[in-house]
């Protein structure tokens, strides 16, 4: 195997390596017996036929000895690997909701559920994907506890608890590598909210007990392992998970509306000609390039990634505000759209994490060279104002990101939308013109073809050299 390698290690069952387009997951020896029992089942099979599963080729390792050396499953890789920092609200719920439905399908067949974060979900475009394929364990049959809810609710629920009712981002897990403890949102929540009944069970009742426990000095006994018969068992475990499931639906309420979730209807800079003339000059772009793969820089709700889409292409989709990607990724799952919508600032774009920085890729080093065309529709001037990056510096990362193609719309001085980031600072930007921005990309881009709009905004369709 060749290329970059980022190995996984927290799974004592095996581990998982990344060479270049494969994916390769290891199982140790003592894993391999039970690995192999769960992925020939019936109830993996249907996963990975409806996509719920990620697909796995399976090769038994024989080494010199003729022994067994564990197992090599061959995976295809996700094409562009999310986090779930980088998930709207309605994301996470999918998330939740393909966890807990696996789980409750795979309780009958006697499996179960060992690791319930939701790192072991990608999104390939707009659908969740389980990937953790050595997350499922034997049942055992009379047993109803499910060990792995408490890192579900710390995971999945107390995040979702804590944007909706304290405001804290969902960006903010990527701190928290086995989620919040209920303390930490109890504290935050105050006296009177902690009686609210959504919030008593997931987070009052356990941060209380939390706090009595550690006021005694007597160690906590050990948990007891209940039995039951099996048919009892397998009613009470699939009792509670559909309650979380109830309770994950309740957490992520719909997203409010933002600023720019509404500003595709309400922008009064563009006439309805400069909106059906942007509309068709990029739909001849995608006509005539065909891009395979499309990133959208400040996709907002999707516009132009639905037409990216419509035309055959991947689409990453990225913008900073939640709920307009919120927006975008149900309309992309409710349509079928390949489409990945992510919140995600490019200018401060998502780092690398984790244990020597190896466990989480950079949104930068995920997104190097992955794209045909890069769009970055009505954003330049943000970069510019907000973010005080320089055209070249802009022009750079284009580069970066695009192996041929780059649409960019150019929004002159006059443009309202960029005198109002401006903020009296004229003299600063003087000299940011269209021939200045033409002259900062031309080591790296040509212009293919030039669109100049009624209001004054140009696109333009730069080819890389």
């Amino acid at each position: 195997m060749t290329g970059s390698v980022r190995p996984t290690f927290r799974d004592p069952a095996g581990s998982v390596e990344f060479a270049g387009e494969e994916v390769f997951r290891r199982v140790r020896p003592g894993s391999t017996a039970d690995a192999l029992h769960f992925l020939r089942s019936n109830l993996v099979l249907g996963w990975q036929a409806s996509g719920k599963m990620v697909a796995g080729e399976i090769e038994e390792q024989i080494g010199d000895d003729n022994q067994s050396n564990g197992l090599l499953i061959r995976h295809p890789r996700i094409f562009f690997p999310s986090y779930p920092w980088e998930w709207s609200p309605a994301q996470w719920q999918a998330a939740a909701d393909l966890t807990l439905n696996l789980c409750l399908e795979a309780v009958p067949a006697g499996f179960l559920l060992k690791d319930a974060t939701p790192l072991n979900v990608l999104f390939d475009g707009s659908r969740p994907v389980f990937v953790d394929v050595l997350s499922f364990d034997p049942r055992e049959p009379a047993n109803p506890i499910w060990l792995a809810q408490g890192q579900f609710v710390r995971t999945f629920l107390l995040p979702l608890l804590a944007h909706r009712y304290l405001g804290w981002p969902l960006a903010a897990s990527q701190i928290y590598r086995d989620g919040y403890e209920p303390s930490q949102l109890a504290a935050a929540l105050g006296p009177m909210r902690r009686l609210n009944p959504k919030l008593l069970w997931p987070v009052t009742l356990p941060a209380w007990l939390d706090n009595r426990q550690s006021s005694t000095s007597k160690p906590s006994a050990p948990p007891r392992t209940l039995q039951r018969s099996p048919e009892f068992a397998t009613a009470i475990l699939q009792k509670n998970l559909r309650k979380l499931g109830r309770q994950i639906r309740t957490a992520s309420d719909a997203a409010k509306p933002s600023r720019w979730s509404q500003y595709t209807s309400t922008a009064v800079h563009y006439s309805a000609e400069d909106h059906s003339k942007k509309k068709e000059f990029v739909e001849r772009v995608l006509h005539d390039l065909r891009p395979s793969t499309v990133l959208d820089i400040g996709a907002n709700t999707g516009t132009y990634s639905m037409l990216a889409a419509a035309a055959g292409a991947r689409v990453v989709a990225l913008d900073t505000d939640l709920t307009a990607i919120d927006q975008l990724w149900m309309r992309a799952a409710k349509e079928s759209r390949n489409i990945l919508p992510l919140v995600a600032d490019i200018a401060r774009p998502s780092p690398a994490l984790g244990w020597e920085n190896s466990e989480s890729m950079s949104f930068l080093d995920r997104a190097e060279q992955r794209f045909d065309l890069v769009m970055m529709l009505a954003v330049i001037h943000h970069l510019l104002l907000m973010d005080q990056i320089p055209l070249e510096q802009i022009a750079s990362l284009a580069a970066q990101l695009t192996r041929r193609h780059l649409l960019i719309e150019w929004v002159p001085q006059a443009d309202p939308m960029f005198q109002q980031l401006l903020r009296g600072r004229d003299a600063l930007y003087s000299g940011l013109t269209a021939e200045r921005m033409q002259a900062a990309f031309a080591s790296h881009f040509s212009v293919a073809a030039q669109c100049t709009l009624g209001n004054g905004r140009s696109l333009y369709l730069m080819e890389k050299r």
